[in-house]
């Protein structure tokens, strides 16, 4: 053994002992500050017979801690990954237990609620002093990552870069830009000033995460008019976060372009709808219904929570994200904050599982694609949206998510410093957010109470809540194994039971399931002669679009306006307040197979920058009005821009190109796909089990904000 190798083990050693040390004094302390736990025989013991007590504790909750959790935890994969989450404090608590029982003589003792907070306490600390020992020596710490990851080779020299898109899903080019110059986000902020830049880019009509993303990963969106909507011919309602939804899309997708995606040929898809064409899959959406080796999406939760401070840390700060949102729900109501929606119910888990499950993990298998040498990796983080369309996308809730998000951005970088290829980190947004009164709050009833009564149907005035369109509800029903929005009772609506009313954000959809084509606005005029006008003719209704028999599809407005779709113009009637783009949108959603009979889009104040979400949000996207339909793009300077000069990027396809150029770029000529820099696969075949990420101690995100 050479010189440099008995420096490494003795390094490796000392950290050994160092950590069994502070973890003996740690175990000391709780012993002394717990009634009821003890070191110590009933006639007491010397001080040095403790210490050798607590010793022998310390030792062996580290060795079960190592040996005996990941076996645990992968017993329980079946069990739904929040609830796994929950059992993290029970499953570390009887290992404390069994560590306790190990010790010589019985001197060890505690009862089972002291022990979860000894386990709580001792895997923290542990976590803490391993960590900065590791930092302290590089080639411990390189080392430390590549085995975390999984890699068992030495880094390729001279191997071509790879590509990181990091997807900030929600966030506006405006709340970026905002964020950059106030100093929320220091990591993007030197990147925007030094060796990224910064651009916006224009959303299709349906400016949302299930139309945009699958055109972003798999090059189209066609036929998605919106985040969810009825389909007459299979007489199907489609929502974007519902799995079988997600998975019918990236399939019509595929068949479409005839390619699998943008990540196809050892790529990695991370917390998405979509799977983007991707060998290794996490927290995806659109395979979270399959089984079978390889199609388990919540194998990711596994790699994560194998680690029993990862998994103890994540636990404490779900529940402390659930009293954050509990407190700032309440802090908004005593100030009386206009507008405002409920937060209540199960909403405050919904949040701390997308602000620090959710994000935690995604960060996680992020880090260990880069340490495993993936080509190109594509992960959504979607903190930010969950908490804004509650708490509104320009508040001080929000810029807390932005803050913590940076950070996470910061330590995948870190990671891609000890990465066996060069990485090239690709930060872009799926769509913005606009912000205003709900329709309902706005005018006192729904839209589709307003639909109904145009129809002359009963109006019910009891109170409902529509569903919310983040896709972080549709990765919790995943979670917990339970079914997605329309999945109970999928039958198509009874014919006669009136018109279906849809919300995506402040984008509405009607439609008559009863009727087989799309209706004309002859057939609506003969059927419910006062509903074209009363949406077009309400002051919170920006315009309508119904298909004509004499004119074809026309955009209907306030005081009578009319004008053809094939003659629309950005400045046309009520589309001067919605900006650029707006006519070409309309006109490419005109033309899709399962466009609703009535698109209806709320109105927009530019005076204001406000809109009326139909559903139940002060921070909505879906439809045009404001920033949600200008997401950004922030990339490396040495890839090529975007567009050219003074050019603008429209659309999520157009997009799409750009990435597939991107990854294109820097790959020796004539080669299009990398072969794998390592076999390691996150959920491999049997003899490979472990699928492990880099649940790195010290480059978890800081959970407690």
């Amino acid at each position: 053994m050479g010189l440099g190798r008995w420096r490494s083990a003795s390094r490796a050693a000392l950290r050994v002992v160092v950590v069994w040390a502070v973890s003996t004094l740690t175990l000391l302390v709780l012993a002394g500050a717990l009634p009821d736990f003890r070191l110590q025989s009933d006639d007491g013991d010397s001080a040095t017979r403790t210490a050798v007590t607590a010793a022998w504790g310390a030792g062996a909750f580290g060795l079960l801690g190592a040996l005996v959790w990941p076996l645990v935890v992968r017993a329980l994969l079946l069990v739904p990954a929040l609830v796994l989450g929950v059992l993290v404090f029970f499953l570390n608590g009887s290992l404390m237990l069994v560590a306790l029982w190990l010790i010589p003589d019985g001197r060890g003792e505690a009862d089972p609620d002291n022990a979860v907070v000894v386990a709580a306490v001792m895997s923290a600390v542990a976590s803490a002093t391993s960590t900065a020992l590791a930092v302290g020596d590089d080639d411990a710490y390189r080392r430390r990552l590549y085995r975390l990851a999984g890699r068992r080779t030495a880094p390729a020299p001279g191997a071509a870069p790879g590509t990181v898109f990091l997807q900030l899903d929600g966030v506006g080019h405006r709340v970026l830009r905002d964020a950059l110059d106030a100093g929320l986000m220091p990591t993007l902020a030197a990147w925007e000033g030094a060796t990224h830049r910064l651009v916006p880019w224009r959303t299709d009509w349906s400016s949302q995460t299930g139309a945009s993303q699958l055109a972003l990963l798999h090059g189209t969106n066609h036929d998605v008019p919106a985040f969810r909507w009825y389909e007459k011919d299979t007489g199907r309602l489609m929502v974007s976060n519902r799995p079988a939804t997600a998975a019918e899309l990236q399939r019509r997708a595929a068949a479409r372009t005839g390619d699998p995606g943008l990540l196809a040929g050892d790529g990695a898809s991370r917390g998405n709808l979509f799977g983007g064409g991707a060998d290794q899959l996490a927290l995806v959406l659109s395979v979270s219904g399959r089984r079978g080796p390889g199609t388990r999406s919540r194998a990711g939760y596994f790699a994560y929570f194998r680690d029993p401070a990862n998994a103890t840390r994540t636990a404490v700060s779900f529940v402390a994200e659930v009293f954050r949102e509990v407190g700032q729900s309440l802090a908004a109501r005593l100030r009386g904050d206009r507008p405002r929606v409920p937060r209540g119910g199960l909403y405050p888990f919904v949040r701390a599982f997308a602000t620090v499950v959710e994000r935690d993990v995604v960060v996680a298998a992020v880090m260990g694609d880069v340490l495993a040498g993936r080509t190109a990796v594509y992960a959504d983080l979607v903190a930010y949206d969950e908490v804004a369309h509650h708490s509104g996308p320009y508040g001080g809730d929000a810029a807390k998510v932005l803050e913590r998000l940076d950070r996470c951005v910061g330590l995948i970088a870190k990671a891609a410093g000890h990465a066996p290829r060069p990485y090239r980190i690709v930060l872009l947004s799926d769509h913005g957010q606009s912000f205003g009164e709900t329709f309902e709050s706005a005018y006192g009833l729904t839209l589709r109470d307003l639909v109904r009564a145009g129809c002359g149907l009963p109006v019910s005035r009891r109170v409902r809540h529509g569903a919310g369109g983040a896709e972080a509800r549709g990765a919790l029903r995943s979670a917990l194994h339970r079914p997605a929005e329309g999945e109970r009772g999928g039958e198509p609506p009874a014919r006669g039971a009136g018109p279906v009313v849809l919300a995506s954000g402040n984008l509405g959809l009607v439609s008559f399931p009863d009727v087989p084509h799309r209706m004309s606005r002859e057939e609506l005029d003969r059927r419910c002669p006062g509903l074209l006008g009363t949406l077009a003719g309400h002051p919170g209704i920006g315009f309508v679009l119904v298909r004509s028999e004499r004119h074809g599809s026309v955009v209907l407005g306030a005081d009578g306006f009319e004008a053809p779709v094939a003659e629309l113009t950005d400045t046309s009637g009520p589309l001067v307040a919605f900006g650029p783009g707006v006519a070409a949108a309309i006109r490419r959603t005109d033309a899709f197979p399962h466009v609703a009979d009535v698109m209806v889009n709320s109105m927009y104040d530019p005076e204001t920058d406000r809109v009326h979400a139909f559903e139940d949000q002060i921070g909505s996207h879906g439809g045009f009005g404001g920033d949600q339909s200008e997401a950004f793009l922030l990339w490396p300077r040495e890839l090529s821009a975007p567009v050219a000069e003074g050019g603008a990027l429209v659309g999520a396809e157009a997009v799409h190109r750009v990435l597939r150029r991107w990854l294109e770029e820097g790959r020796p000529p004539g080669r299009h796909a990398e072969t794998p820099v390592t076999s390691t696969q996150e959920s491999p075949p049997p003899r490979q089990a472990d699928g492990t990420f880099p649940v790195v101690d010290g480059l978890a995100p800081d959970k407690n904000g």
